[in-house]
């Protein structure tokens, strides 16, 4: 039972110094940018050893893509965004416009946590070579989740019958992207929800009937 009890403490530690490796990693990358920042800064700044970030991490590029992982799901745990609890129910939705509203909303939560680092990301991977290649060219796995939820929306009571599928996942994608939330919300001073309610309106007018 003691050996039990002592490596479920030892785990619960060092889920903790991830996660304080992860604050530093986020607050010194978005500050400094990416390529500015090195492990031992990072190191410094999560009082811990840079042994401790390799033992734990890899390399500063595995520390991105955690960091990013851990931005998006708002945790960490190793669960798909289409297996989260609020976009199951956004997909359980009764009419078009119910699973709307719940997408509209699921997606500006993650949206809030994800701006402050997009710029940073943006630069690392036009930078960075091998930052590059850990999202390498493709099928934007944000462009499925939207798709998955076009797919829903559009087999519901309320949805417009004169818009496919694809049309639809291209709207979700445009306007529930980071691009647009970070121009509205960061720049032009509009709060999370002003944004929300501003895109389920106007997806709503695209989408379903009115």
């Amino acid at each position: 039972m003691s050996d039990v009890k002592g490596s479920g403490l030892r785990s619960q530690k060092a889920r903790q110094t991830r996660q304080k490796i992860l604050a530093a990693a986020r607050e010194l990358f978005v500050e400094r940018g990416y390529g500015a920042t090195n492990l031992q800064d990072v190191a410094a700044a999560a009082q811990v050893a840079v042994q401790t970030i390799y033992f734990a991490f890899g390399n500063k590029r595995t520390l991105l893509k955690e960091l990013v992982d851990v931005t998006v799901a708002g945790d960490d745990e190793p669960v798909a965004t289409m297996d989260r609890e609020w976009f199951r129910a956004a997909m359980a939705a009764g009419t078009a416009q119910e699973q709307l509203r719940a997408h509209v909303d699921g997606t500006a939560v993650v949206l809030d946590r994800v701006a402050p680092i997009i710029r940073m990301l943006d630069a690392a991977v036009a930078t960075d070579a091998e930052v590059a290649a850990i999202w390498p060219r493709g099928v934007d796995p944000r462009y499925v989740v939207h798709e998955a939820a076009a797919t829903a929306l559009m087999s519901k009571p309320g949805a417009r019958t004169d818009v496919s599928v694809a049309q639809a996942a291209d709207v979700l994608y445009a306007l529930l992207g980071p691009e647009l939330y970070l121009i509205l919300v960061r720049e032009r001073g509009w709060s999370p929800q002003r944004w929300a309610e501003w895109s389920f309106a106007t997806l709503s007018a695209q989408l379903c009937v009115t």
